[in-house]
């Protein structure tokens, strides 16, 4: 009975926890080619004299999508990543892979050029300079406040990164 009760709270929840990403844009491709994105980003990065940040995660990524929207919201922050990056979304979805082998191997060999910065969780960034190389990744836990970002957090990170703070 206790179990039943359990799945029957469950079964309402479910819905609600569903909703939360509801109103909030996807910002991932997930038929992109990853690789072939970083290298555009890392071309345009360079034409412009800015870095490249890659957030990686996915639409399936509650948190992820919670960022896109923050960073995007906000005018001081969307001019300080403006000015300074070429940002990209970088798709990280690890369940495709059982039914498209080829979409696991570009997403692995993304992720190696990247550092393989799965290991801090979702989403995380990752700064490349105009030559493409990984010069920084943030675990984006450390940017958090309760159920959103943390707006002096995120300046913060953006801050210390751009080409300038930097010495490029």
């Amino acid at each position: 009975m206790k179990k039943l009760l359990t799945i029957a709270v469950l079964a309402m929840f479910l819905p609600l926890a569903a909703g939360a990403q509801e109103g909030l844009r996807k910002v991932y491709d997930e038929n992109s080619n990853q690789l072939e994105q970083i290298d555009k980003a890392v071309k345009q990065a360079k034409a412009d004299g800015k870095f490249v940040i890659c957030q990686v995660g996915g639409n399936w990524c509650p948190w992820c999508l919670r960022f896109a929207d923050f960073i995007t919201k906000d005018a001081e922050i969307a001019k300080l990543v403006a000015d300074n990056f070429v940002y990209i979304h970088v798709d990280y979805n690890p369940r495709v892979f059982k039914d498209n082998p080829a979409r696991k191997e570009l997403t692995e060999k993304a992720m190696k050029r990247l550092g393989n910065p799965g290991r801090f969780g979702y989403p995380v960034f990752v700064v490349l300079d105009s030559r493409g190389n990984v010069i920084h990744t943030q675990d984006s836990s450390f940017l958090e406040e309760g159920q959103s970002y943390d707006k002096k957090k995120v300046v913060r990170f953006f801050q210390n990164w751009t080409p300038k703070a930097v010495g490029k």
